[in-house]
This record gives C-alpha cells, sequence and structure tokens, in this order.
C-alpha cells in the first residue's frame, strides 16, 4: 500500500495518521488450534511471500490459498504453491476482468493498464489457458469467478456470464473447488449453477448474502467463506447469515489485503489477521474458539483436498 507523501506545511498530525493507517495491525494472541486462510491475494499485500507465510504460522494461520484474479495472477499463484508446502492455488479471471478482456479497459484501472477490446475471442483464449493451469496439482481450486454487479454496469454482464459459466466446467472437469465472487449478484449466481449444475464443491468467498440465502446454500451444500468484514458495525446481515450456516459448511478468510477487521479497519490486511475473524465468529456461532477453528481447518482441508 502506497505511503502518502508528506507536503510542505503540511501538519505533522496528518502525517502520523497516514502512517498509523499505512501500518500493518500488531499480531494477535496465536490460535490453539490452526486454521488455514481460505482466500487470500499474497500478490496485493507488501512484504516477501516468506514473511507472510512465517507472519501467520505464528499465530496458528499455517496454510494459505493463494487466489488469482487473472492471467498474470493465476500463473503467479500456481508458481507460489508449487513452491511453498504451506500454499495452494486457485486460478480464474475475476467476474470484473471478463468484460475487461473483452470490451478494453481504456483507463488502464487493471493492472494490466490500458488495453483494447478483445471480443469474446480473447476471452476464449484466456479461460483455456485457465483451464490448463486448472489441471495442475498444486492448484486446488477455481476462482475467484461469478458476477459482480456492482462494479460492472449492463455492458458487462454478458461477458461475465459467459466467463462464469465457462469457469464452472473447468471446475466440474478438472474435479476442482469453485470459488464464487458474488456481488450484488446472489440471485443470478445461483440461477446460473442451478442451469450449469453446480461441481461437487463449491465457496461463496466473501459470503454477502443474508440469512434466508445461507439456508438456500446449505440446502445446496454450498460452503460460506466469511472475512473480516463480519466485524463491521454495519455487517448485521452476515452475521445473522452465520448464525445460520452449519458448522460443517464455514470457512474463514482474509481476502487481504482488504477487508481488514475490527479494530484495525482501514489498515492493511494479510493473513496473519486471520484469528480475530475467526474469535469474532465464534462469538456469533456461540461456540469456543477451538471448537470453531477445528471445524473451519477440517472445512478447508476438505474443500481444497489436501
Amino acid at each position: 500500500m502506497a505511503k502518502t507523501a508528506s507536503t510542505p506545511g503540511g501538519s505533522g498530525k496528518a502525517s502520523g495518521a497516514q502512517k498509523e493507517k499505512d501500518a500493518p495491525p500488531p499480531p494477535p494472541e496465536p490460535l490453539r488450534v490452526p486454521v488455514a486462510d481460505s482466500h487470500t491475494h499474497l500478490d496485493m499485500q507488501s512484504g516477501t511471500v516468506e514473511e507472510a507465510l512465517a507472519k501467520a504460522a505464528s499465530v496458528g494461520v499455517t496454510t494459505v490459498v493463494q487466489v488469482g484474479c487473472d492471467l498474470a495472477g493465476s500463473r503467479w499463484a500456481a508458481e507460489i504453491a508449487a513452491a511453498h508446502e504451506s500454499v495452494w492455488a486457485t486460478v480464474a479471471l475475476h467476474p470484473n476482468e471478463a468484460p475487461r478482456i473483452v470490451l478494453g479497459d481504456p483507463d488502464g484501472w487493471s493492472r494490466q493498464g490500458a488495453r483494447e477490446p478483445g471480443g469474446d475471442a480473447a476471452l476464449d483464449a484466456a479461460l483455456d489457458e485457465i483451464a490448463a493451469l486448472a489441471a495442475l496439482p498444486q492448484v486446488r481450486g477455481v476462482g475467484e469467478t461469478g458476477l459482480d454487479y456492482f462494479r460492472t454496469g449492463p455492458e458487462g454482464m454478458a461477458a461475465q456470464e459467459r466467463s462464469f459459466r465457462r469457469h464452472v466446467a473447468i471446475a466440474k472437469e478438472h474435479g476442482k473447488a469453485l470459488v464464487i465472487h458474488d456481488r450484488e449478484a446472489h440471485d443470478d449466481v445461483l440461477r446460473v449453477l442451478a442451469e450449469e449444475g453446480a461441481p461437487d464443491t463449491v465457496v461463496f468467498h466473501c459470503y454477502s448474502g443474508d440469512a434466508a440465502m445461507a439456508t438456500i446454500c446449505a440446502e445446496r451444500g454450498y460452503y460460506m467463506s466469511f472475512a473480516g468484514n463480519i466485524t463491521f458495525k454495519n455487517a448485521q446481515p452476515l452475521r445473522d447469515a452465520l448464525a445460520v450456516a452449519p458448522l460443517d459448511l464455514v470457512l474463514v478468510e482474509t481476502d487481504a489485503p482488504f477487508l481488514t477487521p475490527v479494530p484495525y479497519r482501514g489498515r492493511p490486511n494479510a493473513p496473519y489477521l486471520i484469528p480475530l475473524t475467526l474469535r469474532a465468529m465464534a462469538e456469533v456461532k456461540g461456540v469456543p474458539e477451538d471448537t470453531l477453528a477445528t471445524a473451519v481447518a477440517a472445512n478447508t482441508a476438505r474443500v481444497f483436498g489436501y
């Protein structure tokens, strides 16, 4: 995360506040039962992979799932997982990446910079590479894929759905977990899964639905992964969803460097902060910390087959 440069005449107070905002939160008390961070983006975090893994392990987060969002990120995820025993990979084109490939990205919002429109042929070629990566043994999931109606407008919906459907097929072809990004698109995500026939293992990453949707997910055997935003003041619908989610279908994640849990919201997130989210989840579920940790550890290993 970039530091904000100080300006002549700027207040020392503002500079100090910015430094605090950019500073990593302190390590929490270690977990007694080791768990996995089921969804993280090490390629978007500061420091080395080795540093991140050591810091996570020191608080009981002994496994991480590195998630791909585009071709470059998916290749990197596969490479990192091959190099580290405690890392597994997932590969995919993020829902917001698909329209950029098809329609172009003139503003260079994505990490690739400005891009020309490539049409459906370019999307299909990118998906072919995702399919090839999904066959690798260290790649244990296909995702994050799905639908995002928050950041992509109506003009990008066709590309998103085309991409999502192909990811479902790739997950089924290779027997890998399907990791879903669902933002303001609950009904359509569930519809596509029903129409395509869901893979054996489906994970709703950074679960964003309500309790009613959690009941539907539970009925269909879909896993729900909860992130640091469950600690946010305005997140009562998420806490209500967790309350009704079966213990054997619950995962925990950071989605780092995003969604840092309270009391460090707004500061950089990383796998070592998983204990804060897990403890908040245990409180919502009304179970001891160790009970929840034991369950999510087993669930994550079952989902990603390690």
